[in-house]
């Protein structure tokens, strides 16, 4: 991480009065004096009827107040790149201003930067700590692929905005994901897994000895991403004898498969209600590949934070099999606990 600066902005929130010009000017040469910054510039301009905005060029950056005498709010704006920090403004601004409020922000100016969470509300904000931009691009097949090295877990791999996994506790996911179809059939012979790019889920099969897996991926461009920079998650399962990777749409790769082929499907799409309704619509094609009392297993999202999206994987379970057994565990990374659905094909 690289420091340049602190920002901080100040809401003045209440202001009834409108200040003459040179209270403000008044106002930056004490808060200079405070910060021991040194002015370059003053410039100022009086809007009509009403407004005023100033801006004071520093050595270390700039100050700034801008008027809002129709909302009785009047906004603040300090950088510097000096020794004091710019909260010291805090103080001379209650002093100086009439207010009911101050609305506080402050930055630390770096070579971080802030991903925003998309499950955040409009009143609980969260994003991820960036540290480094590994990849950003999108695959040919139209998905917005990111590799960030977040400062508390590790390079992780986004897709369309959404975290799927992440170096430091991507092992809780695809080991419990496995874990929950083998605790209702210990039968290893053989394996499907549907999605899981990252390699997790294939490395877990591996480690589990299931003879053989049948990997099918619709985007080999994130399985090449995840190899390059998560590599330790994959564990080169792409290589292993054991696994056949197969390229494509899964749904209309396994219509040439055989009756009865697999003792586990593993799906590992998308939580979102167009995965559902696709797996949904594609149920029979598993069934049918599905050994008698083999099972399928689904990440079916968090009850946490997309319940009704779980409840609608569980509905299209149950309607299929007449069964449904949930697996939960919590994700650090997703700030969550993740779910996992599984089902036996009797």
């Amino acid at each position: 991480m690289t420091k340049v600066g602190e920002h901080i902005t100040l809401d003045i929130i209440g202001t009834t009065k409108e200040y003459d010009p040179s209270v403000y000017e008044k106002v930056i040469h004490e808060i200079a004096k405070a910060a021991k910054v040194t002015i370059l510039n003053i410039s100022k301009y009086k809007f009509e009827p009403q407004g005023f905005t100033i801006l004071a060029l520093l050595a270390e950056s700039h100050i700034s107040f801008h008027t809002f005498p129709e909302k009785g709010i009047i906004s603040f704006d300090f950088f510097t790149c000096g020794k004091v920090s710019p909260t010291v403004a805090i103080n001379i601004i209650k002093k100086e201003f009439e207010h009911t409020r101050i609305v506080k922000k402050e930055f630390n100016r770096d070579t971080k930067s802030l991903y925003h969470d998309i499950y955040s509300s409009p009143g609980l904000q969260k994003s991820y700590v960036v540290n480094d931009v590994l990849e950003d691009f999108k695959s040919k097949v139209g998905q917005h692929i990111e590799i960030l090295d977040l400062e508390q877990f590790g390079k992780s791999l986004f897709i369309d905005g959404e975290i799927q996994v992440a170096a430091t506790d991507e092992h809780l996911y695809s080991s419990t994901f496995v874990g929950s179809g083998l605790n209702l059939n210990k039968d290893n012979e053989r394996a499907a897994i549907i999605g899981g790019g990252d390699g997790g889920v294939a490395r877990e099969c591996i480690s589990k000895n299931f003879n053989f897996t049948d990997w099918y991926e619709l985007d080999p461009e994130v399985v090449d991403v995840c190899n390059k920079h998560l590599g330790d998650i994959g564990k080169k399962a792409t290589e292993k004898n054991s696994v056949k990777c197969v390229w494509g749409d899964a749904f209309e790769s396994i219509k040439s498969v055989a009756d009865d082929t697999y003792d586990h499907i593993f799906v590992d799409l998308n939580d979102d209600q167009f995965c559902i309704d696709l797996a949904a619509k594609n149920m029979d094609s598993l069934v049918r590949i599905l050994k008698p009392k083999g099972v399928i297993t689904a990440q079916v999202g968090s009850q946490d934070k997309k319940p009704k999206q779980v409840d609608s994987w569980l509905n299209v379970f149950n309607q299929n099999f007449g069964n449904a057994k949930l697996s939960r565990v919590y994700i650090p990374s997703f700030d969550c606990a993740w779910n996992f659905s599984s089902s036996i094909n009797h």
